[in-house]
């Protein structure tokens, strides 16, 4: 956790190791349910790595199912979060590059969560966003105008 001079403090999570980064990276190549059967060995094999389960959630069609990986991501980044210092409060900013993948998930799932009707869950995950990361979304997820 880093202190800022300027306001809360701050969390960054750790970059995963580079052959699971790869091996994410390989999985999103693919096509097709040889892309689905990657992501899901990738996530297999680093179960605690958020970014793979908002992964799997954005590569899988069916709200449900994509819900339920976000939601695990989302749970596996806070598990992170904390282990590295975060007490429930405070940045969890998505220009630190060891961060997207939890905030991958948590927009994932307030995503999904409001396909579904779960509305409550889906306002609270966005304010839940704007709060890690005041200027979220970065401009890379910002819909084209």
């Amino acid at each position: 956790m880093n202190l800022t001079p300027s306001g809360p403090p701050s969390t960054v999570l750790p970059d995963e190791p580079d052959p699971a980064r790869r091996a994410l990276e390989h999985a999103q190549s693919l096509s097709g349910e040889d892309r689905v059967i990657a992501l899901r060995l990738v996530a297999a094999a680093h179960p605690r790595w958020c970014g793979a389960w908002a992964a799997l959630g954005d590569h899988t069609e069916e709200p449900i199912e994509a819900y339920a990986y976000y939601r695990v991501g989302y749970h596996r980044g806070l598990d992170s979060l904390r282990a590295n210092g975060w007490r429930g409060s405070g940045y969890v900013r998505w220009a630190d590059e060891g961060n997207r993948g939890f905030l991958s998930a948590l927009a994932g799932l307030a995503r999904q969560a409001a396909a579904i009707g779960e509305l409550d869950e889906a306002e609270r995950c966005e304010l839940f966003l704007r709060q890690c990361d005041p200027s979220w979304p970065p401009p890379e997820l910002r819909p084209l105008p």
